[in-house]
């Protein structure tokens, strides 16, 4: 009966969404396309009295956001991996060593990774054991021990005394805490490490859920998991989670969800929680919420947000329109207090399109399709109740953004379609942020990095214009002088390969080493190069290159110089006729540095070679 139910629901949905969709055609219910819809969003937080209120508020939700919406359902998520880094933050191990750091966004906010040291040891990740090496002075370094795991972890945190392994676990064909068949679990492990030779874990902690992120502020590990809620089928209930720490599970009960009144098309518990790696103590709140793809964190808030969908109809039709629902946290020592909530049209790149200054939260989104002629670009500014105090609508049209970046008073973007607009905008005033001045050039950065408070690094590809269209080429890395921003200019660059060529760095930040004081920038290149003898004339735009090596490839980058290759580094054996299915797991993947001495990191090996020279001083197999 519940079935046939839902399938006259389903058809009546079906029917007056396509109602809707010819009478958008004969009456304009929005004149303006530029006049996007924005769905409301209400800050009342409120909590469950039990899993009954919580089933009847789900469902009753979702049948008003239907009503409302014509039908229609939640309309396709854009989701996109990439970023870009703040500059290399120098630390000493214990007042001696100097060494890099992991590529953060925020000061003081530091993210997981594969590799970390202490100035002392290496600690890394490769597939499902973390290796602690004795690494500097690099001619005495050494595997002192090994972790193993039964799952594959995501990232690493060190502090003093602790390590922190994250990551998911995913298990088919058990049977943990009821009749389920399969469960995505997070996972949290803290070890003592004061004897590195002999880590002793001392907290386990697992939550039921998808791991979203985490980071590490002083001692406390902050976490985002989510958990998407439907009812299981063997009783039509709402499962709520269960949390585990040291192998004693704790079910969530309804009353400790918090939610607000709006309705939503689907929903989400978000587990915020925080771990003190020190004395172990932990703390969570979890909210249902239709947010939780994509997460930004100062050092006084963590942001969520997430791509919301509102139909609306036009003069040209009905559409849907992307927006992007940002739930402000507020997080510090350990505990967690939701703020409030906002929401502004178009939807974001990834965490770099979004920052916290003096108060202020501002993001950089994209309105209308990212592969069509519609789009335009934005940076709304929002108040510390998420409300939007300033705004600056329709960049670049037709374009897309290919990177973001936020330096304080000012941000950055790149949008791209045939050529490369790199854009200065002022920030100085909130309420009224504009463009101070742009540059056109060929190919776009999908990464932009500091260099100081006149200067920024971008890495992208070289494009070839095609008209409507541009052919991707090989790498490209520049130097923009924004010191007159009115007129911003490109210094320097440097090209690396013919397409094909790429980089981790392209789309993960913390494969990108930058220190403006050693005047060393170092990136990971999969190098392809053209076979001229394959083409008797003109070499075609779309002449794809072959492979030639993969490795570290370290610059000497100065304002007065520009780029200068110093050397490469491989773990492969970079035979072009076998790159894929041999030394794919020795691609370089990180690198950092400890004193003098250069550390590159792949799945299979640590090489340490002289940071001056390049000469190789030892390899270690992992």
């Amino acid at each position: 009966m519940k079935k046939e139910h839902s399938r006259v629901v389903f058809v009546w949905a079906v029917v007056f969404l396509l109602l809707a969709i010819l009478l958008s055609a004969l009456v304009a219910l929005n004149p303006n396309d530029d006049d996007l819809p924005v769905g409301e969003y209400n800050d009342d937080l409120r909590s469950f009295s039990n899993s009954d209120e919580m089933k009847k508020f789900i469902d009753d939700s979702q049948e008003e956001y239907n009503d409302r919406n014509i039908g229609a359902s939640d309309g396709p998520t854009f989701f996109f991996s990439g970023g870009t880094a703040e500059a290399t933050t120098l630390m000493d191990s214990g007042g001696s060593n100097e060494y890099s750091e992991t590529n953060i966004q925020v000061e003081g906010v530091d993210e997981p990774d594969i590799v970390k040291t202490d100035g002392t040891y290496l600690y890394v990740l490769t597939g499902n054991e973390v290796v602690i090496l004795r690494a500097y002075p690099g001619i005495n370094a050494e595997v002192v021990s090994r972790i193993q795991l039964d799952y594959y972890p995501s990232g690493l945190f060190v502090t003093d005394s602790r390590l922190v392994i994250i990551g998911s676990e995913y298990y088919y064909g058990y049977y943990l805490w009821d009749s389920r068949s399969y469960l995505h679990v997070a996972s949290v492990l803290v070890y003592d490490i004061s004897s590195r030779s002999n880590p002793n874990l001392i907290l386990n902690v697992t939550t039921e859920g998808y791991y979203l992120d985490s980071r590490l502020i002083g001692d406390h590990v902050y976490l985002a998991v989510t958990q998407y809620m439907y009812y299981w089928y063997n009783d039509n209930e709402v499962h709520l989670p269960v949390i585990t720490m040291n192998g004693q599970a704790r079910h969530i009960a309804a009353s400790e969800i918090y939610y607000w009144a709006d309705p939503a098309p689907s929903y989400t518990l978000t587990s915020i929680i925080s771990i003190n790696a020190e004395d172990t103590t932990l703390n969570q709140k979890i909210y249902l919420t239709d947010a939780g793809h994509e997460m930004y964190v100062s050092e006084d808030h963590m942001y969520l947000a997430k791509q919301h969908y509102v139909l609306s109809a036009s003069r040209s039709g009905s559409r849907w329109f992307p927006n992007t629902v940002i739930h402000k946290i507020a997080i510090k020592e350990g505990r967690i207090a939701y703020v409030a909530s906002g929401i502004v049209p178009g939807w974001i790149l990834n965490q770099f399109s979004m920052d916290e200054h003096k108060g202020y939260f501002r993001i950089a989104t994209t309105t209308g399709g990212w592969w069509g002629d519609d789009s335009k670009n934005n940076v709304y500014v929002m108040n510390k109740d998420m409300e939007t105090v300033g705004k600056l609508e329709g960049l670049a049209p037709g374009e897309t953004i290919y990177s973001a970046r936020f330096f304080g008073n000012r941000c950055y973007l790149v949008t791209f379609k045939q050529i490369d607009p790199f854009f200065v905008i002022d920030l100085r005033n909130p309420e009224s942020p504009k463009v101070l001045g742009k540059l056109k050039i060929p190919g776009f950065s999908t990464y932009l990095h500091p260099y100081d408070e006149n200067h920024v690094i971008g890495i992208g590809k070289n494009a070839d214009d095609q008209g409507n269209f541009a052919w991707f080429q090989g790498l490209k890395m520049s130097l923009f002088d924004v010191t007159n921003v009115y007129r911003p200019k490109e210094v320097a660059k440097v090209d690396i390969g013919d397409r094909g060529t790429h980089s981790e760095a392209l789309y993960d930040h913390k494969a990108f080493l930058f220190d403006r004081s050693k005047d060393l920038l170092i990136i990971p290149v999969q190098l392809h190069e053209v076979d001229e003898s394959k083409y008797p004339g003109e070499i075609p735009s779309w002449a794809y290159g072959e492979f030639v090596m993969q490795g570290a490839f370290v610059f000497k980058l100065t304002i007065e110089d520009g780029f200068e290759l110093k050397g490469t580094i491989s773990h492969v054996n970079n035979d072009p006729n076998d790159p894929y299915t041999y030394g794919w797991d020795s691609f370089v993947r990180r690198s950092l540095y400890i004193e003098d001495n250069l550390y590159t990191v792949s799945n299979t090996m640590v090489k340490i070679n002289d940071m001056d020279t390049l000469d190789e001083i030892k390899a270690i197999g992992l």
